[in-house]
């Protein structure tokens, strides 16, 4: 008998996330996977699976679902309420659901995307090695909706974890960038990054981070399109940068002023609109701040 959870209710919105299909730019295709990779493979442990398994990406929550086999669940992400048969229960924590049992997940306070595993995973189609929902190019299933059935996989005899500290969304990021490969498109770069500051604007999705506040000054005109990676900084002609996350296309025409420290693309992912983002210059040979 296949195991099997039912969409009862999506909330804002819901994708089925992996680690991502990297390794496949020359072919137009974004890497995608969870934006907070680190929380989708805290989950994963909760409940058993390996790291790599496919769980579910909510943005501010809002997720019913319904079990129709016997499964361990475990939500991450910012601190989240969780609620089973309407009875409150621990995210951060495994829990186990039998048949015919109703899993709800609140708002989180902070932070926008929290992170659902089931044991045995999401046995989505795989595309490119990976079963993640990239919204850019449509690879993947498709996002969603009331009424879904999803196909869990067979879970892993193995223990999970116990529990694990929620993620817990700053008000203020401060995020390190090194500069490159085309700062020498702006008047001393590193002094503006430095100086200036910017909150994330209510455009942001999981293709880039958009803020708004300070001017970045750059020479007039654009570059031929060139390849683009998770993280890079594109400022357009409006001096406001993006900061690429999991689903940016592989190419642009917008000069890259620097590139975001990866282990810190999960904070932007996190960022809610209105959140203060600072640029802080490093210099990786020393690892230390310019």
């Amino acid at each position: 008998m296949s195991r099997t959870v039912r969409i009862i209710r999506t909330g804002p919105q819901a994708l089925v996330q992996d680690l991502g299909r990297p390794g496949n730019a020359h072919l137009g295709v974004p890497p995608s996977g969870a934006v907070d990779p680190r929380s989708l493979k805290l989950a994963n442990r909760l409940v058993g699976n390996p790291e790599t398994a496919a769980g579910l990406e909510l943005l501010l929550g809002g997720l019913a679902v319904e079990a129709n086999a016997s499964c361990t669940i475990a939500v991450t992400g910012p601190a989240v309420a969780v609620r089973v048969n309407g009875r409150l229960a621990d995210s951060h924590h495994p829990v186990h659901l039998r048949a015919g049992d109703t899993l709800e997940i609140g708002t989180p306070g902070t932070g926008l995307r929290t992170y659902l595993a089931l044991s045995g995973g999401v046995d989505a189609p795989e595309e490119l090695g990976s079963r993640s929902t990239d919204l850019l190019s449509g690879i993947g299933p498709d996002p969603l909706r009331d009424n879904d059935v999803l196909e869990l996989g067979p879970p892993n005899p193995a223990t999970g974890a116990d529990v694990v500290p929620p993620h817990e969304a700053p008000p203020a990021l401060v995020i390190p960038i090194r500069l490159g490969p085309r700062d020498d498109w702006f008047e001393n770069a590193e002094t503006q990054l430095r100086q200036g500051s910017w909150t994330v604007s209510d455009r942001s999705n999981r293709v880039g981070t958009r803020l708004g506040g300070t001017k970045l000054n750059r020479r007039d005109g654009e570059i031929p399109s060139e390849g683009m990676i998770t993280g890079s900084v594109q400022v357009p002609p409006d001096g406001q940068p993006v900061v690429f996350l999991n689903d940016h296309p592989t190419t642009g025409g917008y000069p890259v002023i620097g590139v975001v420290d990866p282990d810190h693309l999960r904070f932007l992912g996190q960022a809610r609109p209105g959140t203060e983002v600072r640029f802080r210059p490093v210099d990786w040979a020393s690892g230390s701040l310019t």
